[in-house]
């Protein structure tokens, strides 16, 4: 009686096992632009190692303070993706978190552009993480999504690159500098100096609203958009204006403003609409 008691642990353990996807968050790849080793954490379907098919990426980008383990540390990403897989909410995906905290913090390249890390992510990261993982690589098969920081980089990566991403899911985002002056408060804080044109060239490019205001007609619907925040979260007004912006523009996008604030309580919330939003675009929506 005790060795069938065994047996049948033993088979729903194996069972409960192959269920669940797979999480590495120390891989690392060489970076020629950023002079040195670049860490990465990458989560793998249940079924990546007993197929052979290839899978959409979701490129999942952490906040500031923490790196490429934050989001399978805090935002617990292995169960939450394994439960909505396997309740059919979402499609196996890959999730890639890169490292954009060691050497410099962010997802841009530098003011003087002696720190690259924008073109490190197109140039070497999405290349050598599509040829290391079996990744459908077109369009359809890209998102990107963040929280904070990272929000802030979902929005420039896919409005600076609409070609690239089918869906992008900023979460709580840093939206940029709202003025020219915030920017400049940013500098004296970071010890940083500018002159007003390099100032004005790179607010351009980093603020979300400038370049929501500038889409062309017809790149309206080159993304998808879902855009969260708490409505106790202290990056609310931007993310309320750059909302207000989308609608004069006529840009589609789903706005959600929810209980909660700057935390891990409610970006774990938000990850299973974000699986479930890309998915969409992932299934053919």
């Amino acid at each position: 009686m005790k060795y069938f008691a065994f047996l049948l642990l033993a088979l729903v353990s194996i069972e409960a096992n192959s269920q669940s996807g797979k999480v590495m968050d120390n891989e690392s790849l060489p970076s020629k632009i950023l002079g040195g080793t670049r860490k990465y954490a990458v989560y793998l379907p249940p079924d990546y190692e007993t197929s052979k098919r290839s899978y959409p990426v979701l490129y999942l980008l952490h906040g500031g303070g923490d790196d490429q383990t934050g989001w399978v540390q805090f935002g617990e990403v292995l169960s939450i993706t394994n439960k909505a897989i396997a309740d059919g909410t979402a499609t196996p995906m890959i999730i890639v978190m890169p490292d954009a905290k060691t050497g410099q913090m962010g997802y841009f390249n530098s003011l003087k552009n002696d720190w690259r890390y924008e073109d490190f992510f197109f140039e070497e990261f999405i290349p050598y993480i599509e040829k290391a993982y079996r990744i459908k690589s077109e369009k359809r098969y890209r998102a990107v999504a963040g929280l904070s920081m990272g929000g802030g980089g979902s929005f420039m990566y896919a409005l600076h690159h609409p070609e690239m991403f089918s869906s992008a899911c900023p979460l709580s985002a840093y939206v940029g500098p709202l003025s020219t002056d915030d920017l400049k408060n940013f500098l004296t804080r970071t010890n940083q100096t500018a002159t007003e044109a390099e100032l004005n060239t790179y607010f351009k490019k980093h603020n979300a609203i400038n370049l929501v205001n500038d889409i062309k007609d017809d790149q309206k619907k080159a993304v998808r958009w879902y855009i969260d925040c708490g409505d106790d979260d202290f990056l609310y007004e931007g993310n309320s204006l750059i909302h207000i912006a989308m609608k004069k523009k006529e840009v589609p996008h789903e706005f959600r403003i929810r209980d909660g604030g700057h935390t891990w309580t409610y970006w774990r919330t938000a990850l299973p609409d974000v699986l479930r939003f890309v998915s969409e675009a992932f299934h053919q929506y």
